[in-house]
């Protein structure tokens, strides 16, 4: 009878106690989920999202924001919500299985899975699906239609470019289909679609056309008849006007080809050349730029094009392979040949901004070889446009990073051109109108405006810094930024490190802090968002939403502030404890602020919220006060509910001084069930920064390059990612007194650290810090050093590929911090090169460099592996064979993963090794044996 008692005893609690967590492992990853995009319809009623695993198919979601309708659309994605709030039309994907059988089996594109088209209106259940489907267009400011183009149709099977083009009435559902469109266009009230007409290629009869479909009569005007090649449609704003360049008069084999600019204004019989290499206007030895992007202003008086010069035909008498390879580098190049042929294709299509004057019908070119970047103001309109030049300046980019700019005010009308500022080391800004161009001087550390005449100071009574307050590498600190100008650009708002300072242009008054610097009393930063994407300045009456980050607790949340000088307002969430990520939806709706956003945690997954408030109903009457309002939220999705079966961690922000006494933190993140009786190895790494990131939410994911700081705390770890301040001209002595101290730290401080096993995992600059440091030290048990710079002398004069410019300037002005040449501080920069001292290492490093790496050269990882070898250490070398400066192809994210779990639990938690860490892996078993079982 005792023994039936404690049966059932032990059954009963085995259904009582929760299910015992587990670690997590490499097989997580694929499922873990994320908010794709997401939006909200204009009357606040709906909100339509994606739901989108790492690997696998994604989930579209329709639910109404109070969350009492939800509707899921396997593999939906790229979604519109209709002006009108009524339908929500997306793509659907094939199902990704489909797509992998299909490249296995090396199908040819025509017989891959194709989309299909979705179309729900918003409250019913029914989805109209359209198969095979490549795209599809609706007009920006308007409901009721649809467009979209479908797979090739039979006629135009020999076409590449041309198919079956629908367009839908949402309201009748009826179609209508115009077959061989290559392009379609719709302005933006959807009164008109512009569609390009392909030549059908079995008949060579036939042209191309250029076509005009009002959908409001339902007729179709032909605007243009026959051409070999049409590029860059646009309406100007009302619809009224079109513009395009075409290409009509070349034989196929032509080895010059030229455009021409056409002009169409309804009721116009057809398209008319406005503008072509031998127009009035035109300056000699230019063109029509093909390249040249098309704009009216917003008024619909001005179009804006592209010249270019005209290129020499390709002399058809040479033998490919009888031309010389070469390359020639010459002193007084503006820049570099590798920077020159990565930017090749760019200055080939380089055109110069040329107005079209639609009143007078002249032409006039802003831009020059000698001013290639111009400005516009006035969406278009102002009479002033902004040019900028650094030509003849370039050189000194290979040092300092950057150029220095002439800046010019340039007449639209007569194209004068007017020298505003020599040789600014800063950012330009040009007000709304075009009244004012303003500018941010690094060395001076003000904003600068010129009102057609001066130039002055307009910060000079702001005593706060504009610039980062913080900026601790060689050079001219950047600024905070500029939020917008207000009307009539009588004043223009710009960010200190904690609040916004509005700054009357003609200085009447004295600059204001709108937020009465409540920011810096609290450490408050507040930085706006935009809610409006076509809004181009501030008014009285508005009432601007900023993020607010609290740098002390790195918490944020959201505020207002009245421009009319009534007060600033304070939303108080359900849960304070969160991060808002910083993509947002926000309408206005009756008074109300609707807004949908993501909240997280370390602990918790980015979930979707939807709140309803009024920031205005507070009575905000004195400006010096605070007010505060609560927002009514609704949680409307639960990601991630499989976390709740793994142990996770948690993450608190860690303090301490560094043994050169500076004040640092960093976070510390420990496993669930922490137990601070047990010894726990330990993993540092570190980038600059990151305790700013406390609050974010770290997914179990393959890495690119950090290691996964839940990962490895699901797993029995301590993570911990120290801040680290620079000073000038010995970068690694500061890693040395931020990380050392932060590790020597936590363990005089916590008797759970184990001593004796602690790593450290770096990339990149981090990369370089893990090789530096364990030059100085026998601290640490374990290195993993990505991408690591080993030499500085040899680095110094390198090239990153990505870019083609050269690595000088990071040394003198930016991340690595030398501050001087190579030739004026050698013995720093002897000094701050790991390669030199890696005799005095003692810890066993991994160290991942790839071949194709495209920030810092290859040969600096092999020169710390064959040093490392030549010495003796253990050592180790990862390339993933063509991957750039980070792991980037997600098999190989996954490799490198298991590869940091084997190496660190080898040294740290004394797990048997790899083979691949015991034997290597011979080349002639590469591809067949990995040596990671």
């Amino acid at each position: 009878m005792r023994k039936l008692f404690f049966a059932i005893c032990l059954l009963l609690t085995s259904y009582i106690l929760p299910a015992q967590k587990k670690p997590l492992d490499h097989s997580v990853y694929d499922s873990w989920q994320s908010i794709g995009e997401r939006m909200i319809s204009n009357d606040g009623k709906w909100v339509v999202y994606t739901i989108c695993p790492q690997e696998g198919d994604t989930t579209l979601v329709i639910q109404q924001s109070d969350n009492k309708y939800k509707k899921e659309v396997d593999r939906g994605f790229g979604a519109i919500i209709t002006e009108d709030s009524r339908y929500v039309i997306f793509k659907i994907r094939p199902y990704q299985k489909d797509l992998r059988e299909a490249r296995i089996k090396n199908k040819k594109a025509d017989e891959f899975p194709k989309d299909s088209l979705g179309i729900v209106e918003l409250g019913k259940d029914e989805v109209t699906k359209i198969s095979k489907v490549r795209n599809y267009k609706v007009p920006a400011k308007a409901a009721g239609w649809v467009a979209y183009w479908k797979e090739k149709s039979k006629e135009a099977a020999a076409s590449s470019d041309a198919g079956e083009l629908v367009l839908k009435n949402l309201l009748t559902n009826q179609d209508k289909s115009f077959n061989l469109i290559s392009e379609y266009y719709f302005d933006k009230k959807g009164k008109r679609l512009l569609m390009e007409m392909a030549m059908n290629a079995k008949d060579s009869l036939s042209k191309s056309y250029v076509l005009l479909h009002h959908t409001e009569t339902g007729n179709t005007d032909t605007i243009s008849r026959g051409g070999n090649d049409f590029k860059n449609f646009v309406f100007d704003e009302s619809g009224t006007q079109i513009s395009y360049l075409a290409e009509k008069d070349a034989q196929p084999k032509a080895l010059q080809k030229f455009y021409k600019l056409y002009y169409y204004k309804i009721l116009m019989d057809s398209a008319v050349v406005i503008a072509e290499k031998n127009s009035v206007g035109m300056k000699i030895g230019m063109t029509v730029s093909e390249n040249g992007t098309l704009n009216f202003s917003t008024s619909g008086k001005r179009l804006f094009f592209g010249s270019a010069p005209i290129q020499s035909p390709k002399d058809t008498t040479l033998i490919e392979s009888d031309l010389v390879k070469l390359d020639i580098w010459h002193y007084n190049d503006d820049y570099l040949q590798t920077q020159q042929l990565v930017q090749l294709n760019a200055e080939l299509r380089r055109s110069f901004l040329t107005v079209y004057d639609l009143e007078k019908e002249t032409i006039k070119q802003l831009g020059s070889p000698e001013i290639p970047q111009v400005l516009q103001t006035n969406e278009g309109d102002g009479e002033i446009f902004v040019g900028v030049t650094d030509v003849g300046k370039r050189k000194e980019s290979q040092w300092l990073g950057g150029t220095r700019k002439d800046i010019y005010a340039i007449n639209v009308n007569d194209g004068a051109k007017k020298m505003v500022k020599q040789n600014l080391f800063g950012q330009v800004y040009p007000s709304s109108t075009g009244k004012y161009i303003m500018w941010y001087d690094r060395p001076a550390k003000n904003y600068f405006v010129w009102d057609g005449v001066n130039a002055k100071n307009i910060t000079a009574k702001i005593k706060a810094s504009l610039s980062d307050e913080e900026f601790d590498s060689p050079d001219a600190p950047t600024p905070y930024g500029v939020m917008g100008w207000h009307e009539g650009d009588s004043a223009v708002y710009v960010y200190d490190r904690y609040d916004v300072w509005k700054i009357d242009i003609i200085g009447e008054n004295n600059p204001k802090n709108i937020f009465n610097e409540i920011g810096r009393k609290e450490k408050i930063t507040f930085r706006t968002f935009v809610r409006d994407s076509e809004k181009k300045y501030f008014k009285n009456q508005d009432f601007p939403c900023f993020r607010k980050f609290y740098n002390l607790t790195k918490q944020s949340g959201l505020a207002y502030v009245g421009l009319n000088g009534h007060g600033y307002t304070d939303v108080n969430f359900k849960d304070k404890n969160f991060s808002i990520t910083s993509s947002i939806s926000e309408k206005e709706v009756s008074g109300n602020e609707e807004m949908l956003f993501a909240k997280e945690s370390f602990t918790k997954s980015p979930d979707l919220f939807y709140c309803i408030f009024s920031p205005q109903s507070s009575g905000l009457d004195d400006p010096t006060k605070r007010h505060f309002v609560n927002a009514e939220e609704w949680k409307l999705s639960s990601l991630n509910p499989q976390q709740s079966n793994y142990i996770w961690g948690t993450a608190e922000l860690y303090k301490w001084k560094t043994a050169s006494g500076k004040q640092s933190e960093g976070i510390l993140y420990k496993p669930d069930h922490f137990d601070p009786n047990k010894k726990y190895p330990v993993i540092i790494y570190f980038y600059e920064k990151l305790s700013d990131n406390l609050n974010d939410y770290i997914e179990p994911a393959p890495t690119r390059s950090a290691i996964n700081a839940t990962w490895f705390v699901s797993n029995g770890y301590i993570v911990f990612f120290p801040n680290i301040r620079y000073g000038t001209g010995h970068p690694g002595k500061d890693a040395v007194d931020y990380v050392v101290s932060g590790a020597k730290s936590l363990i005089a401080k916590y008797k759970w650290v184990d001593a004796n096993r602690i790593g450290l995992q770096g990339h990149s600059w981090g990369g370089y810090q893990v090789a530096y440091i364990i030059t100085k030290t026998n601290l640490f048990k374990a290195a993993w050093a990505g991408a690591p710079v080993i030499n500085m002398t040899s680095a110094y004069g390198g090239i990153r590929y990505g870019t083609g410019v050269s690595r000088q300037f990071q040394y003198e002005r930016t991340q690595s911090r030398i501050g001087k040449t190579l030739w004026e501080a050698l013995p720093q920069y002897l000094e701050s090169s790991p390669l030199f001292k890696l005799n005095k290492v003692t810890t066993p490093v991994v160290i991942l460099h790839n071949d194709n790496d495209d920030a810092v050269p290859f040969t600096q990882g092999i020169e710390m592996f064959t040093a490392l070898k030549r010495l003796d250490k253990k050592v180790w070398l990862l390339n993933y064979n063509g991957e750039p400066h980070g792991v980037s192809l997600r098999k190989n994210r996954k490799d490198m993963s298991i590869r940091l779990d084997q190496f660190f639990g080898w040294l740290l938690k004394d797990e048997k090794p790899a083979r691949w860490l015991t034997d290597g892996v011979p080349a002639v078993k590469k591809g067949k044996d990995w040596g990671i079982d």
